[in-house]
């Protein structure tokens, strides 16, 4: 039987293949820039804004993650098929890492919690032990909701497929330079905006609410990332379909959605209002007093 201090070194093995590939990436990222065209930055503007706010806030987090608003069956998997070009895993991974995060936040199973060092929640986290690696029993237990579609499990296995398909369609277009830009820079630049959530608003900004972890709300982080940086409203309100709260707390993925919303394609959308909770909550006293008064 093997003792428990080699089961842990084995739990935090380097994974080689994501060391490998991710190295790659940021390597053709760094020479995507020796290679400026109008042209090729348009591509790649146009694919983070679809894998990441389209695809990863809205399908991925929002929608699939939080369910904070439903829309119709073929809609939910094309932004889910958004959401496999930032090559941060299939839907299936992606929300059942996410889910654990948010059961566990910042203990020792929340899988990037920034108590473990900085480097660790950023991206260390993805580089060693099986924080990512969902068995098929994590997705049942944490993915209920949709672990059983069959759609979504087959993007989940083969979630690198749609990056081959553009990849293959911008070379037409545009040749390697394009290629450079619309797969491997936008997914490096994608990564670690998605990547300081994890970690940075951990760390740093300011606390609207007081939560029972260190989440905060950062102005940078949100505008680097569509609105998902006003993490300590995210954590006060999961489900809330809407993370900017106040007028200035700008939040893009929220702006999307009301347009759905008034389209008719978003429905049962839930966004915390903090007059609504005020009034919930003094209604829910005057209940208890009326309960409470003697017949």
């Amino acid at each position: 039987m093997q003792n428990t201090n080699t089961i842990e070194q084995e739990d935090m093995s380097i994974n080689w293949n994501t060391l490998i590939f991710v190295t790659l990436f940021h390597i053709l990222a760094v020479a995507a820039l020796f290679t400026f065209s109008w042209s090729n930055l348009a591509a790649g503007l146009f694919l983070w804004w679809l894998a990441g706010s389209l695809g990863v806030g809205i399908g991925y987090h929002r929608l699939l993650t939080h369910r904070g608003f439903k829309v119709p069956k073929w809609l939910e998997y094309t932004l889910n098929i958004f959401g496999t070009l930032a090559l941060q895993s299939g839907p299936l991974t992606w929300v059942t890492t996410h889910r654990v995060h948010h059961a566990f936040t910042e203990t020792e199973r929340d899988p990037h919690s920034p108590r473990m060092g900085t480097y660790w929640s950023h991206m260390g986290w993805i580089m060693r032990g099986k924080a990512q690696q969902q068995t098929w029993a994590d997705m049942q237990r944490y993915c209920p909701d949709f672990a059983n579609d069959r759609f979504h499990q087959w993007i989940n296995k083969y979630y690198y497929v749609t990056t081959i398909i553009v990849a293959i369609a911008l070379l037409a277009i545009g040749g390697w330079t394009m290629v450079l830009w619309g797969v491997f820079l936008k997914t490096v630049v994608g990564w670690h905006f998605t990547w300081l959530v994890n970690s940075a608003t951990h760390l740093w900004g300011t606390r609207r609410f007081e939560t029972r972890d260190d989440s905060r709300n950062n102005g940078l982080i949100a505008a680097l990332t569509w609105g998902e940086g006003w993490h300590n409203n995210h954590h006060a309100f999961p489900r809330s379909a809407k993370h900017g709260l106040a007028w200035y707390e700008i939040d893009i993925n929220w702006i999307t959605i009301r347009l759905l919303e008034m389209t008719g394609l978003a429905k049962d959308v839930y966004a915390y209002s903090e007059k609504e909770q005020k009034n919930r909550i003094k209604a829910d006293s005057t209940d208890l007093i009326h309960a409470t008064e003697p017949a």
